[in-house]
This record gives structure tokens, C-alpha cells and sequence, in this order.
């Protein structure tokens, strides 16, 4: 390894992996770590979502990832007394990514096709079998001291540390960085089974949230026949033995016999709820489970990490680069911690919609649910649970747009038609209907300014030839332009809505102030 680099990401599981992919496409000097050389061969996360695979789609790797990946199927919560209560499942298409809203895929296929990316990436260097030790940092630096499997220890510097290294963060604790717990502890255990087809005949054909009093538990369906049981462990179990064979099949016997599947994983966890007092510490960074743990009943913990870095890296960008003011890091703990927040809260209180002990308050609860959906469940889009940004780097222009993400049409390109990201990059974007708004000397000089591509979108209804803009294939901007009621949309390289504007005033006030937040360094890309 060299003695310097832009950024040493520590822990190369998911969350870790898609940094060093993103710093390294974006041209700098990256060291990743990790104290083991290989991909755990067990799946932990089971779940993903569209704005993750929009970012596997900017890697390069979402036509790999796919072979690993299904549609999440929908997920139905049965009551005290077996009635349907909840159900939740993914918005009918057009899909507003692209993608397929929820999902589930195979873990370890899947990190080494992450892994594969760096790996390809001549700027990034990976070495694994090596352990962070400590670390000092200074106004303009930070030096870590590693130790490779023979005990050597090394001295590495860098301008920025990121660490992806895991619930116990070695990282974090160096940083003295402290967790906030957010009131939650539950042991469960989880079990994922390979289940053959006399065993898949048996269960349920959608995943399930069992919201028993005597044992909740959820029932997952994941790709092919792997399948998933996260089952609460009651007073007096014992976690160590429910996490052997017999102790596992002891609860999977109500589903199934050892006829039927095969055992993948088993572990007893606690399911906590935590999140960093802060995301940083100068020149350290913290991300995924280093900064937040939540339980996994939305199965979000992944696509969290993943949120993390992808917010994280464009922002170290733009400042190592020259292009931001290092003041744009502040936004990074702004805005992930309270997003990090307002979701754990969504699922906490999913955790205790499930997990009610009390049979009369579970049946009250059952009534409650049924009978605000006026006697009939409804189905509710599973995304409409994932918040917005709330702060930071948003437009002080009030708009329902403002931190929600924006859409990836599909696009007319040379007669194909492409996913918009691939057709006009993943920078800062400023996304218009070019009969309400034109380009104008002001608009091209902001957007030369802060690096902006501009995307010209044709409503529907326009038929000029030729095309003064792209042709959408399915009306997802225009329907999100009326929905909104703007004309414009200032994207963020996290494809989150900075501003949402009306009319060419509007966008271009938001744009000189926004070229001003990013501070006086901004130049000309």
C-alpha cells in the first residue's frame, strides 16, 4: 500500500464496498480494509429497494446484481386471532426509479460482485487481512496505524477515514464518537432455510408478519427457495441453544419438518435501536452500522448503510476537488442522522404494532386497524414508509419536493430507450420542461457553475420535430412536475431534490444561491 490517499474506507462488507466504488469512479486515491479476506458466505440482509439499485445502476453493476435479485412480494400482518390487520406492497408501474420498487436478493453474490467493481478500479487499493488499530488526525490529515496478519504495523495517511466497519465500529470508538439508544431491545433469532418444493408447498405464498402474542415472527420470501423466519425468543429461552439446529427447528416445526428445507443460517441477535450522537469527529467519518442500528422489520438496515455513503462521497468530492466549501460535510450528519431517526422511528413503531405480549391490547390493536381502513385492509405502497430529507442542503424555497427523490425516467436516446441517469449522468442535474422554461445565457452559466447537466423533459402532449428535449417513455416526470405543481427540479448527485421551481425566475434564484452555499471555491467543471 502507498504511505498517502484521498480516503481510507475501513470495513469492506456492503456499505464499505459501494464507497471505495463511488470514490474511486470519482478519481480518487482510496485504501479499503478489512480484517477478513473473503464475502461471509451467509446471507444477513435480505432486502433492498430502488434508490439502491439506482446506485448499483451508477456503479455498473445492476445487470449483475439482477441475477441475484426478485421482487419483494407483498407482506400481509395477521392479528391475535388470525385476521388480516396491515398489508403492505410495491407501487403498480411505471416504476419511479426504473427499478422495481422493494426486493429481495442473495447477500454474498452480491457483495462480490461489489467487491469485483473496486477491484476493476486502478485507483482504489484493497487489502484485506489487515486491521485499524488507531488513528490522529490534524487540520489537514488523518494518519492511521494498521497491523497485517503477521502483527506489522503500518502508518497510512489520508485527508478524510470513513469507517464502514460494523456495529462494534473500531473506527468509532477511536473517533470517540458515542451511540444513542432509541429504546428498543429484543432478542429474537433468525433462521433462513433452503426450503425444497414439498416444503414451499406448505407455506405461505406472501411474507408474512405473525402479530401473535404468545410469539411474534415474520415470514420472508427471498429468491428462489430461500427463505426467512425472524422469530422473537420468549422469556426464559435461551439464546445460544434456540440458535443450534435443534433449538431452530424446535420453532420452524410449526411451518415445516427437516423433510422440507435445509438449514442456512441460524443466530440469536438482540434487535436494538441505535443511532450516533454525531457522524463525524473532524476528518472521521462513521457509516452503516457504525452509526445506526435498527431492527430489521422493514429490512432496511443495508439500504441505510448504503444511503449513508452515497450521501457522504459526492460531498468529499466536491470539497477534495476544490469545487465545495468543507462546511458541505456538516450537512452529511444533518442529514442522514435525522433521517436515520425519523425511519428507525417508522420501524419501531411497526417492532411494537408486531411485538404486542398482551392479548387484549392485541386484539384492540387488530380492531384499531381494521377498522380505519372503514372494515377492508388496504394495501399501502411499502416506499411511502422511507422519509424524506428534512435538512441540510435543501432549498430554503418552501416545496413538497424539497429532499424527496427524484424519479429516473425511462427516455428516448438515438431511438433506445435509456434510463435517464445513463443518458445524462448522476452529477447535479437541473431537470425542466423545456416549454416553461428555457436555457437562457443566466441558466447555463449556474449550471457550468456548480457542474449541473441540464435535462430537457418534453410533456407528453408535445410532438416537436425535432425534439427540443428528451422524450420520456411513460409520463413519470410530467406526472411528477403536475403532481408538485413546478415546472423544474435542481437534483442532487444523490438524485434527492435540492429545489423545485415554477417558472424561470424561481430556478434561477434558487441556483445562484445555491452556487453560494457550496462557498466560494466552486469553479468551472
Amino acid at each position: 500500500m502507498k504511505s498517502n490517499y484521498d480516503v481510507i474506507v475501513v470495513g469492506f462488507g456492503p456499505s464499505g464496498a459501494v464507497a471505495a466504488a463511488l470514490l474511486g469512479q470519482a478519481g480518487l486515491n482510496v485504501l479499503v480494509i478489512d480484517r477478513l479476506h473473503h464475502v461471509y458466505d451467509k446471507p444477513r440482509a435480505i432486502a433492498l429497494d430502488h434508490e439502491i439499485m439506482r446506485v448499483f445502476q451508477q456503479l455498473g453493476v445492476a445487470e449483475a446484481v439482477a441475477e441475484h435479485i426478485e421482487p419483494f412480494t407483498p407482506s400481509e400482518y395477521y392479528g391475535a386471532d388470525g385476521e388480516l390487520i396491515k398489508r403492505l406492497a410495491a407501487v403498480e408501474p411505471p416504476f419511479p426509479m426504473g427499478y422495481t420498487p422493494s426486493m429481495v436478493f442473495t447477500q454474498p453474490p452480491v457483495e462480490r460482485i461489489l467487491r469485483e467493481r473496486v477491484a476493476s478500479l486502478s485507483n482504489v487499493d484493497v487489502h484485506t487481512g489487515i486491521e485499524f488499530k488507531s488513528m490522529q488526525q490534524d487540520a489537514n490529515s488523518v494518519t492511521v496505524t494498521l497491523r497485517d496478519e503477521n502483527g506489522t504495523e503500518h502508518a497510512v495517511s489520508s485527508k478524510y477515514l470513513i469507517g464502514c466497519d460494523g456495529a462494534s465500529s473500531s473506527v468509532r470508538d477511536a473517533a470517540g464518537i458515542e451511540l444513542e439508544d432509541l429504546d428498543f431491545d429484543e432478542p429474537w433469532l433468525v433462521v433462513d432455510v433452503l426450503v425444497n418444493e414439498k416444503g414451499l408447498a406448505k407455506l405461505p405464498v406472501t411474507s408474512v408478519q405473525f402479530c401473535e402474542p404468545e410469539r411474534p415472527c415474520s415470514y420472508v420470501i427471498g429468491p428462489k427457495n430461500h427463505r426467512r423466519w425472524e422469530i422473537s425468543l420468549l422469556e426464559g429461552e435461551d439464546p445460544k441453544y434456540m440458535a443450534t439446529e435443534e433449538g431452530a427447528w424446535s420453532v420452524l416445526k410449526r411451518w415445516i419438518s427437516t423433510d422440507d428445507a435445509t438449514l442456512w443460517r441460524q443466530a440469536s441477535y438482540r434487535f436494538h435501536a441505535l443511532v450516533a450522537k454525531e457522524w463525524n469527529n473532524g476528518r472521521v467519518f462513521i457509516a452503516g452500522d457504525a452509526a445506526h442500528q435498527q431492527p430489521p422489520f422493514l429490512g432496511q438496515g443495508m439500504c441505510q448503510g448504503v444511503r449513508d455513503v452515497v450521501n457522504l462521497i459526492w460531498k468529499l468530492k466536491l470539497v477534495i476537488t476544490g469545487n465545495a466549501d468543507e462546511s458541505l460535510l456538516h450537512t452529511y450528519g444533518e442529514e442522514r442522522g435525522a433521517h436515520v431517526r425519523a425511519l428507525t422511528g417508522r420501524i419501531k413503531d411497526i417492532g411494537k404494532l408486531i411485538c404486542e405480549r398482551d392479548p387484549e391490547a392485541a386484539r384492540q390493536r387488530d380492531a384499531h386497524l381494521i377498522a380505519a381502513d372503514g372494515g377492508t385492509i388496504k394495501t399501502v405502497p411499502r416506499q411511502n414508509i422511507i422519509p424524506s430529507l428534512d435538512r441540510g442542503l435543501l432549498s430554503p424555497v418552501p416545496s413538497a419536493a424539497n429532499g424527496t427523490l427524484f424519479p429516473q425516467p425511462r427516455i428516448s436516446v438515438s431511438g433506445a430507450d435509456v434510463l435517464m441517469d445513463r443518458a445524462c449522468g448522476t452529477e447535479w442535474r437541473i431537470v425542466f420542461d423545456p416549454t416553461r422554461v428555457q436555457p437562457v445565457d443566466a441558466l447555463l452559466k449556474v449550471a457550468r457553475l456548480i457542474g449541473a447537466q441540464l435535462v430537457p423533459i418534453l410533456p407528453t402532449a408535445v410532438q416537436d420535430s425535432p425534439p427540443k428535449g428528451y422524450r420520456e417513455r411513460d409520463g413519470v416526470v410530467n406526472g411528477w412536475f403536475e403532481r408538485i405543481g413546478v415546472c423544474a427540479a435542481i437534483v442532487r448527485p444523490d438524485h434527492y431534490v435540492y429545489g423545485a421551481a415554477n417558472d424561470i425566475d424561481d430556478l434561477l434564484e434558487q441556483l445562484n444561491g445555491l452556487q453560494q452555499r457550496l462557498g466560494e471555491t466552486t469553479a468551472v467543471v
